[in-house]
């Protein structure tokens, strides 16, 4: 009996394929957005310490809000470069609409109109929360252009 060696029986491997794991603006993204439903999260603590009497929970309120404001402009342009480099637009449409929410949440609790600004406020939780979730449960790779071929 002959011995055949299975590595020449084996037919050649595909090149690799390119990585399927986040890119790094999906990875800044990931970080901001975290980041955004942290302090979002802690907005209405700030606003429940206030309204039980603290009323240094209203300054807690108000630099929560300028930060999240930030935040929210910061996420946008993470958004924008996801959008260049991953090809996704969802997150930048996502992250414009909670960025012009929170601007009507924003002046709405200047003006002092809580009929507006507390459903906003809950409104935009659960945006932060679900944009979140989304932006973790798949990866965000790059897209790789397709080889050219001159036939």
């Amino acid at each position: 009996m002959e011995r055949r060696s299975t590595l020449a029986a084996a037919p050649a491997a595909d090149p690799p394929a390119p990585r399927a794991g986040t890119a790094v603006s999906g990875w800044v993204l990931r970080a901001t957005a975290t980041l955004f439903l942290i302090c979002g999260f802690a907005q209405p603590v700030f606003a429940g310490v206030y309204l039980t009497g603290d009323f240094d929970g209203l300054t807690w309120h108000v630099v929560g809000a300028d930060l999240l404001s930030s935040l929210s402009i910061v996420q946008l342009g993470a958004a924008v470069a996801v959008w260049i480099r991953v090809r996704r637009a969802w997150p930048f449409w996502a992250s414009l609409a909670l960025l012009l929410g929170g601007v009507a949440q924003y002046f709405a609790g200047l003006d002092g109109a809580l009929w507006l600004h507390l459903p906003l406020g809950v409104a935009l939780i659960a945006g932060i929360a679900i944009t979140f979730a989304a932006l973790w449960m798949r990866p965000l790779p790059r897209r790789v252009k397709e080889a050219g071929t001159d036939a």
